[in-house]
């Protein structure tokens, strides 16, 4: 069994959860996730959740589809060059056609490729500290500290006015 305790506040209002959130994160608590019935920027800012390196994945393909397009497109000319008037054999600007849609084709696969890879699919919340009305119209913090740290977590929770708290091991 481990020594990991969830503790799960639930609220209606969205300041009030953003209140909570900053006392929790002074008070020192790290290992916070916020459930909210719809998108809302103010909760990632408070959050403070590192920036996505899916922008690497994305960059790292369409240069590497650049670099590809270019590699095809002369080796193949080299390989058979068929002159045309007093064309040179390798000329790049017939060939940003298939530069471009390589560098577009690499950079959305590798795109897709960093987004899975970074979406924390593993890192779920367990099944019981979920609530359905997270679906509907409330807010939920879920706070995952130490057995020590519960009856800090859940004075905090109280104090801004939880209109449920639970509790359970992860």
């Amino acid at each position: 069994m481990s020594d990991k305790q969830g503790v799960l506040g639930i609220f209606t209002y969205l300041d009030v959860t953003i209140e909570t959130v900053k006392k929790l994160r002074d008070a020192g608590f790290k290992n916070l996730r916020v459930f909210s019935p719809f998108p809302n920027h103010e909760i990632e800012e408070v959050m403070d959740e590192p920036e996505s390196i899916v922008r690497f994945f994305t960059l790292f393909g369409a240069m590497l589809g650049a670099a590809c397009g270019v590699g095809f497109t002369v080796l193949m000319s080299s390989d058979w060059p068929i002159s045309v008037s007093a064309k040179p054999i390798v000329s790049l600007p017939p060939f940003m056609v298939i530069i471009f849609e390589l560098t577009i084709l690499m950079g959305a696969l590798s795109t897709l490729v960093g987004l899975l890879v970074n979406s924390r699919l593993r890192r779920n919340a367990p099944r019981t500290m979920y609530d359905t009305r997270f679906s509907e119209d409330k807010f939920g913090i879920m706070i995952t500290c130490s057995k020590e740290g519960v009856k800090d977590a859940e004075e905090i929770l109280t104090s801004q006015g939880a209109e449920d708290i639970k509790f359970d091991s992860i």
